[in-house]
């Protein structure tokens, strides 16, 4: 059987007298905005301190407490909670436990259930912050073990980030949690509750503060396009991907993202508009420049083997290739038809 949260609350909320009410009300974000107010804010508005605020705001969870404890719905919620919660291993995001609470009623919200733990304190609610999401743990210790072990997998993950951003990520996770003997589900919901893990619209894994996980900048969004793509590509194409793989408020448009291309030396011109990564084997240089270094690295090589070798990593056209080696100041030709780079 279902149960109106809604209805439950307002049952609990006759119990206290007007301003009880309001400040819980207030507090706990009931209202229909669904947000929470400040002590200050509430005592500004009843020309009292913050002070008082909180005074009646604690009378008013004392008398709670009292019906909480005799109320059939309320105690079948906060049974429920510590139980899935203990099965997850003793920390749950806040969304996936109030998931699993609407069984009881499909109406109830996060700032409802916070309101009812503050006051009966049968586990425990942590707010978002910079570090964590929405959160229900157990009790301090489940909240304390779970914390620990994201700092143990993200300072492990930073001193395998190549390992990381190759593929890896799940290898290296199985390990961890293998080695800690601990249970996979239970090891996966402690992670979940922090945001210093991120997948990105590939579907790899790892560290929010690395930009080719979390790209933030339209540069960081071009690398990871270039790196993921393995190949050249022209810069309005590059914007085109950027658009349908990120889908941000503001697109990207071509000029903004030339102008990124220009100005960092990962990315190399290989063609007219287009680009690729210096860390694929790609060198920045003119025609006679790439050629210079074809030979160098190589020694003496037919037209045809220089202009393959050229087409690696250049889009130039095999004649431009041509007319720069017939060049006697930089290149010689040889009896057996190669060429070498002229000596000074």
């Amino acid at each position: 059987m279902k149960y109106s949260a809604n209805k439950l609350v307002d049952n609990l909320l006759e119990s206290l007298n007007e301003r009880q009410r309001e400040v819980l009300v207030g507090r706990f974000g009931l209202g229909k905005s669904g947000k929470s107010e400040t002590l200050a804010s509430l005592g500004a508005r009843y020309r009292v301190t913050r002070e008082r605020v909180r005074q009646i705001e604690a009378s008013a969870l004392q008398i709670l407490k009292k019906h909480i404890s005799q109320n059939s719905v309320c105690q079948e919620i906060l049974e429920r909670g510590k139980k899935e919660l203990k099965e997850a291993g003793g920390v749950l995001k806040a969304d996936e436990l109030l998931k699993l609470l609407k069984d009881i009623a499909d109406d109830l919200t996060q700032n409802q259930l916070a309101m009812i733990l503050e006051s009966s304190k049968s586990f425990f609610f942590y707010p978002e912050d910079k570090d964590r999401w929405h959160f229900y743990a157990l009790d301090k210790n489940s909240f304390k073990n779970a914390a620990l072990l994201v700092e143990k997998w993200t300072a492990l993950l930073q001193a395998k980030k190549e390992h990381v951003l190759n593929g890896k990520y799940e290898v290296l996770w199985d390990e961890f949690v293998s080695k800690r003997d601990l249970k996979a589900h239970h090891a996966k919901n402690h992670l979940s509750i922090s945001k210093k893990i991120h997948r990105n619209p590939y579907g790899d894994t790892g560290l929010a503060e690395w930009s080719e996980i979390l790209p933030r900048t339209i540069r960081d969004r071009v690398y990871l396009i270039l790196r993921k793509k393995k190949e050249p590509m022209h810069f309005r194409n590059i914007a085109k991907a950027i658009n349908e793989m990120f889908k941000a408020r503001s697109q990207a448009s071509a000029p903004t993202v030339h102008n990124e291309l220009i100005k960092d030396d990962r990315f190399v011109l290989v063609g007219r508009g287009i680009y690729a990564l210096r860390e694929h084997g790609y060198e920045p240089g003119t025609a006679k420049e790439v050629i210079v270094r074809i030979l160098k690295r190589h020694g003496s090589l037919r037209p045809k083997d220089v202009i393959l070798a050229v087409q690696k990593e250049r889009f130039f056209k095999p004649n431009t290739v041509l007319v720069n080696l017939q060049n006697r100041n930089h290149f010689t030709r040889k009896k057996d038809g190669t060429y070498i780079v002229r000596e000074a």
